[in-house]
């Protein structure tokens, strides 16, 4: 299966990374020589179209450019376990009912940054790989492993038996996001935008941590969250 990924940074990221690019669609009037001649030297079909039809065809900010490319990868999470580098601190980030397309591609582009070695999302009740999400990682769909799984709970289970240590970000119940122990395998969970983690998701957590809040907003942007979270842990794992 092949799908439509669009915006001018990422079909830049894929004729840098050699990406399949199966052909371009260009707007009508659009002026990036630089870009074209790119295109053109890899000998990657190249067709214009009027931007109106682009809108047509594609959902979201097309900037003008779209390339058509194979549906993107995910892994089984044995794969994700495996490819590991020996000797690593294992850190996987588990998404428990994100619904936002650029939360994800966000999310994504952070785990990339900070070596996350994978992201685990349910099948069910969960945003997708889609082009919004491709856009926003700004290539991190491509570098950072996704595994789609049927039971996230199971699937916590299974990691626990792994050796892996499972935290949560949550304000219920919870420490200090500075009070944890990251030193360990670990698994950083992440709820969705409106809810936050599920009961029995947050049941199977070995414990939580929350973001202090200072002013009058009650939460922070799921990425955001994420984002911090990532890098408290990177701090931790690599000090000056």
């Amino acid at each position: 299966m092949t799908q439509y990924v669009y915006g001018k940074n990422v079909v830049k990221q894929l004729l840098q990374d050699d990406k399949k690019i199966y052909e371009i669609i260009m707007a009508e009037g659009i002026r990036d020589t630089e870009l074209v001649d790119a295109i053109k030297q890899k000998k990657i079909p190249l067709k214009t179209m009027g931007k109106k039809k682009m809108d047509t065809m594609l959902s979201g900010n097309h900037q003008g450019i779209a390339a058509k490319i194979d549906d993107y990868k995910t892994y089984e999470l044995e794969e994700i376990l495996e490819s590991v580098p020996k000797g690593k601190m294992p850190l996987l980030v588990l998404l428990d009912g994100l619904e936002d397309p650029h939360n994800l591609g966000a999310i994504l582009r952070t785990c990339d940054c900070v070596g996350v070695d994978g992201v685990i999302i349910g099948k069910h009740r969960n945003v997708k790989l889609t082009p919004t999400v491709a856009k926003v990682s700004t290539g991190a769909i491509d570098t950072v492993k996704v595994s789609m799984v049927t039971n996230l709970t199971q699937t916590i289970k299974y990691l626990k038996k792994q050796g892996f240590w499972i935290v949560g970000a949550d304000l219920e119940n919870s420490r200090d996001y500075r009070e944890g122990q990251y030193d360990v395998p670990l698994v950083l969970i992440i709820g969705s935008e409106g809810f936050g983690i599920s009961p029995l998701v947050a049941k199977n957590c070995d414990y939580c941590v929350r973001l202090p809040m200072e002013g009058s907003v009650t939460s922070l942007n799921a990425s955001v969250a994420c984002g911090i979270l990532l890098y408290e842990i990177h701090s931790k794992r690599h000090p000056l």
